[in-house]
């Protein structure tokens, strides 16, 4: 079997994938044009989020078997066809979910503690102690929003700081365990203190954080998004931060990042996205919650897992 890498990836899946007889290929380079003439003499392929897998690409690939994505979303991918035409597809949630879970602490104690501001104010020369008081996390009441494998990662990594934990997932119920009560999406409005994003990427998650989102929380929040971009509107977070709706925001992810995630706008910077950039209530990322050295490698032994289970 002949798997084409189309993105690098932790060596440890090319690896274990030779080990199993498969013969493994690199095109790091070629224009999508140049993946779809060739992409029918394999029938594995695995990716990260250069390259969409739409119908046309679906259609080319006649020979495919699997996908492997080297990550969590497979919003890139169109799953309903490649379902269809009996193509497996595997990501690796389990492989970065720690990695999320401590980036969204990390973030939201910076943010609390001012520690970006006061780090470059001592550096420039200044001490100012009272403008960085900081907030404690201890007693406040998180809002999970998409409790899956990120949700209930970060939800076990802030169990530590004697916060209440409220999670709401509208894809299924059952989601309190040892670290959240599961909760509908008005109790969380009406009593959390921060709102944490971990949802999947899709038409229902698209802009779900809006003006109406915000209109509905019963007091002024703080936000985390380790999602996706386009979960929250920015000129909807913009308005909240002005109005004081919204007191902080902890960005890891943008609606202006492009879908590869390795540039961030074609074009000049939004005027909303500018405010942002000025904004002390605000820490921003890119898009690296899930990007630590060892996820790199748990990524990667992931998918060689489930590829060796379901196709060998």
């Amino acid at each position: 079997m002949k798997v084409l890498f189309v993105d690098s990836v932790h060596n440890v899946l090319e690896e274990r994938l030779l080990s199993l007889g498969f013969v493994c290929e690199h095109d790091y380079t070629s224009s999508r044009s140049e993946i779809l003439a060739k992409i029918s003499l394999y029938q594995g392929l695995v990716v990260r989020s250069r390259t969409p897998i739409n119908k046309e690409f679906l259609a080319a690939a006649t020979s495919l078997k699997f996908i492997a994505r080297s990550g969590a979303g497979l919003e890139n991918i169109d799953c309903e066809k490649a379902k269809e035409l009996g193509i497996h597809l595997f990501s690796a949630p389990e492989g970065n979910r720690q990695a999320v879970g401590e980036h969204a602490i990390g973030m939201l104690l910076n943010l609390f503690n001012k520690l970006s501001t006061a780090d470059a104010e001592v550096r420039a020369g200044k001490w100012n102690r009272e403008e960085n008081r900081g907030v404690e996390l201890s007693g406040k009441t998180v809002g999970i929003i998409g409790y899956g494998n990120m949700g209930k990662a970060f939800a076990k990594c802030i169990s530590g700081f004697n916060c209440t934990v409220l999670a709401f997932n509208n894809t299924k119920t059952d989601n309190s365990d040892t670290y959240a009560y599961e909760s509908t999406l008005e109790n969380i409005q009406e009593k959390a203190d921060i709102i944490s994003f971990h949802t999947p990427y899709n038409q229902s998650t698209h802009h779900y954080l809006d003006c109406n989102f915000i209109a509905k929380m019963a007091k002024p929040f703080y936000i985390i998004n380790t999602a996706r971009g386009k979960v929250v509107r920015t000129e909807s977070l913009v308005k909240g931060l002005k109005e004081g709706a919204i007191l902080g925001a902890c960005l890891d992810v943008l609606e202006f990042e492009k879908a590869s995630f390795e540039n961030m706008f074609d074009t000049e910077i939004p005027a909303s996205f500018q405010y942002l950039l000025d904004s002390k209530k605000v820490l921003l990322s890119p898009h690296v919650a899930g990007w630590t050295v060892e996820s790199y490698y748990k990524l990667s032994s992931v998918l060689a897992d489930k590829i060796e289970m379901t196709i060998i």
